[in-house]
């Protein structure tokens, strides 16, 4: 009696290192990757290299620290920064009140109705920042014609050369900000309270709570994520004014509005000085990083992510 062959056991076929999904993958990273490191990585890197050296076209020296000793002697360093600082400490909690309270007048409305006036309020995201500078170039104008001037004069007002004045000029920029670039922030916030559960407020109708209780004890502290978000990305939108300033008041006058990435124009475009400006860049750079990284670690005790 022959003995009964035992079929071979079937090796199982061993999985490639990479699938084609994986390389197809990894190519369109791999496009993102390059961009990146092209256009952010790298001139990070030559802003750094730049800052240590005396920069010329053909040739640069090392001087190591001195370009950073100079810049924080220069008196000019101070007083952007402080317009900056300034800026930002009107423009940014103004442009959060102003974005959370529309928000909240057109929640009552019909969809349709929201939909129109978030449209309204967007619409000046649309234009081109240059468009809308010019627009207020007009607004601000000095003679009798300005729309604000007019405006004064209807009052009774004597009129103000408003982007001329070192008292009204950092004044003007801020009222373009706070009433041209709310659009974002009004349709987050939006986005925010349409996610609230409305038993919250039925029950707070029965326990007889009032319009402001409800904003301040359920619609507040149940936006915080939100709010966080848009403090972040409006203080770093406010730190990097740029285009206002230079169409409207280019710095002036007497340097009242030149902030401090118009300092780093200045120095690389008019100046020509590439390693004062990369210098200015890297500060830069560092204090929003700093600043950014204490705004989320002190946010982190108070905001919550749960529903």
């Amino acid at each position: 009696m022959s003995k009964s062959t035992q079929p071979a056991a079937i090796k199982p076929r061993k999985k490639p290192f990479f699938t084609n999904d994986d390389l197809w993958g990894y190519a369109f990273i791999g496009v993102a990757v390059i961009f990146f490191l092209m256009f952010t990585i790298y001139p990070l890197i030559s802003a750094v290299i730049t800052s240590l050296e005396d920069y010329k076209p053909f040739g640069s020296d090392f001087v190591g620290l001195k370009n950073y000793q100079t810049t924080f002697t220069n008196a000019l360093f101070w007083k952007s920064l402080k317009n900056t600082l300034v800026y930002t400490a009107v423009v940014v909690p103004l442009s959060l009140l102003i974005s959370f309270a529309v928000a909240i007048l057109i929640m009552p409305f019909k969809k349709k109705l929201q939909s129109v006036f978030k449209a309204m309020y967007y619409l000046p995201a649309v234009a081109s920042g240059i468009a809308l500078s010019v627009v207020w170039l007009w607004i601000y104008d000095s003679s009798p014609s300005g729309l604000f001037n007019q405006l004064l004069t209807f009052f009774h007002l004597p009129t103000q050369n408003w982007l001329g004045s070192s008292k009204t000029s950092m004044l003007s920029l801020m009222i373009m900000a706070l009433l041209s670039g709310q659009g974002q922030n009004i349709i987050i916030y939006t986005a925010a309270l349409l996610g609230i559960d409305n038993t919250y407020f039925e029950a707070a109708e029965l326990d007889g709570a009032t319009f402001m209780q409800k904003v301040t004890r359920i619609v507040f502290p149940l936006v915080k994520p939100t709010t966080l978000f848009l403090l972040v990305t409006t203080f770093l939108s406010s730190m990097k004014v740029f285009q206002s300033v230079d169409i409207l008041t280019s710095g002036g006058p007497a340097r009242s509005t030149e902030v401090f990435v118009y300092l780093i124009y200045r120095y690389a475009m008019v100046d020509f000085r590439m390693d004062r400006a990369s210098t200015a860049a890297v500060m830069f750079f560092l204090i929003l990083l700093t600043i950014t990284v204490l705004t989320m670690k002190i946010s982190d005790r108070s905001v919550t992510y749960d529903s």
